[in-house]
C-alpha cells in the first residue's frame, strides 16, 4: 500500500478486502478482526516502544478508508499485547503485526495470541502468502482455515497462465530487478510462445548477447547468491541458449526468436534527464554506438512497434514490470505504448507488480485489462511453480 506524505496513494488492496468483510457480516459473523502489516518496522523490545519508534508505519491510516467503504465505524486495536476484546465495533483493525517480533519469526506463541481472538481464520491476502509469518503460517494450524474471495480469484487467474493459457501466449517482463523474476521467467518461458523483455531486466539479455550496455542498470547479485555462483547475465545467456531453437512466426512467415529483447533503446546520462536519444542497437558495430556514460532508460520506437505487433496477435498476455523509467515523461513512451497495445488486444490480459500498476494508473488504463493482480512477489513465486506457505493449510478447503 503506497503512502506518501501521510496520504494513501492507492487504496485498491484495502477496497478489495471489503468484499470479504461484507460477506462475513451478512452471513452471521458477530465480529471481523482484520490483520495486516506495513513496511519493515524495527522492534524495540516492548510493544509500546516499538509503536512509538515506528509510528509512521501504523495501520491507523487505513481506518478512514475502511469506514468510508463499509459505511460503518471501524475499531482500531493499538496494543495487541493487552488484547482487543474490549472493542465493540463489528469490524476491528489490529495494529501493524510486524510491531511484534513474533510475526516475522512465525512465532507459535504470537500466533496463539492472535488465534485466541477468533474462531475462524481466513486468508484473503494472496500478496503476503509467500511470507512465513505467524499471521499467515502458524495461525493456520491453530484455527479452522479458509481462503477468502480475492485470494481464490487470484489463484484462479494465475493458474490459467500455468495450466490452460489460450495460445498464442505472450509474456512481458520488465522493471529494474531481474532477481525476483528469474524463476517465473524460467518456468513461464516453457509455456509461453513469446517472451518480450524490457526495462532493466532487458539489460541482462543485451549484455549476454554481447551488447555494451555502458552505465545501464544491472542488478547486483547479493553476496550469498554469489557464493552459489548466481549471475543474472549468465542466467539470461542460459535462457537464450535453451530457447534458441524455438521460434514464433509473425505475419505467418517471418520467424522471430522466442525471447525478444529491445532492438533500439532511448539513452541518456541519468534517469532525471530532460532529453533522450534513440540508439538503434541493430546497426551498432561491435554492439557499441553510444557514450560510455549512457544509460538505457526506455525501449525505442522500433521495439515498441515490434512488441505491439506481436501483442496484437496474442490470446493470453501476462505483463510484469515497466519498459523504462516511466516516471520521467522523457522515458515513458515504451511503457505507455505497451500498456495501450495490451489494452487494445483481443486477449485475456493479466497484469502484476506494483510499478506496472502505478504505470497503468498514470496512463488512465487501469480498467482496460482482464485482471490486475495486487500482489508482486507472491504472484511471481506462484508462477515459478513454488507452493506458497500461506496456501498449504487452506488449499483443500
Amino acid at each position: 500500500m503506497p503512502v506518501r506524505n501521510g496520504q494513501i496513494q492507492d487504496s485498491r488492496r484495502v477496497e478489495i478486502s471489503t468484499e470479504m468483510i461484507r460477506f462475513l457480516l451478512e452471513n452471521g459473523a458477530k465480529r471481523v478482526l482484520l490483520m495486516s502489516h506495513r513496511g519493515r518496522p524495527k522492534t524495540e523490545g516492548s510493544w509500546e516502544k516499538t509503536t512509538i519508534a515506528n509510528k509512521d508505519l501504523s495501520l491507523k491510516i487505513i481506518v478512514p478508508v475502511l469506514e468510508k467503504k463499509l459505511g460503518m465505524e471501524v475499531g482500531f486495536c493499538e496494543n495487541l499485547q493487552k488484547g482487543c476484546e474490549s472493542h465493540q465495533e463489528k469490524v476491528v483493525l489490529l495494529e501493524n503485526l510486524r510491531f511484534d517480533k513474533g510475526e516475522e519469526k512465525n512465532s507459535k506463541e504470537f500466533a496463539k495470541k492472535l488465534a485466541g481472538l477468533a474462531d475462524i481464520y481466513i486468508n484473503d491476502a494472496f500478496s503476503t502468502s509467500h511470507r512465513t509469518h505467524a499471521s499467515i503460517d502458524a495461525i493456520s494450524e491453530l484455527l479452522p482455515s479458509y481462503a477468502g474471495a480475492s485470494l481464490i480469484r487470484e489463484v484462479e487467474m494465475l493458474s490459467k497462465l500455468t495450466h490452460s493459457p489460450k495460445k498464442p501466449f505472450v509474456m512481458i517482463v520488465g522493471g529494474a530487478k531481474i532477481s525476483d523474476k528469474v524463476s517465473a521467467i524460467e518456468n513461464l518461458a516453457k509455456i509461453a510462445d513469446t517472451v518480450l523483455v524490457g526495462g532493466g531486466v532487458a539489460n541482462n539479455f543485451l549484455k549476454a548477447e554481447g551488447f555494451d550496455v555502458a552505465k545501464s542498470y544491472l542488478q547486483d547479485v547479493p553476496a550469498d547468491l554469489k557464493k552459489q555462483g548466481v549471475n543474472f547475465v549468465k542466467f539470461a545467456n542460459k535462457l537464450l541458449d535453451v530457447n534458441k531453437q524455438e521460434h514464433t512466426l509473425i505475419d505467418d512467415f517471418i520467424p522471430l526468436p522466442k525471447i525478444i529483447y529491445p532492438i533500439d533503446v532511448v539513452v541518456a546520462k541519468n534517469p532525471e534527464a530532460k532529453k533522450g536519444e534513440v540508439v538503434d542497437l541493430m546497426v551498432c558495430e561491435g554492439g557499441n554506438c553510444h557514450d560510455k556514460d549512457d544509460m538505457f532508460l526506455d525501449i525505442g520506437p522500433k521495439t515498441i512497434k515490434l512488441f505491439s505487433k506481436i501483442l496484437s496477435g496474442a490470446k493470453t498476455i501476462f505483463w510484469n514490470g515497466p519498459m523504462g523509467v516511466f516516471e520521467n515523461e522523457v522515458f515513458a513512451d515504451g511503457t505507455r505504448e505497451i500498456a495501450r497495445a495490451v489494452a487494445k488486444s483481443d486477449t485475456e490480459s493479466i497484469l502484476g507488480g506494483g510499478d506496472t500498476i502505478s504505470a497503468i494508473k498514470k496512463f488512465g488504463l487501469r480498467d482496460k485489462y482482464t485482471y490486475v493482480s495486487t500482489s508482486g512477489g507472491a504472484s511471481l513465486e506462484f508462477l515459478s511453480g513454488k507452493e506458497l506457505v500461506g496456501l498449504k493449510n487452506i488449499k483443500e478447503k
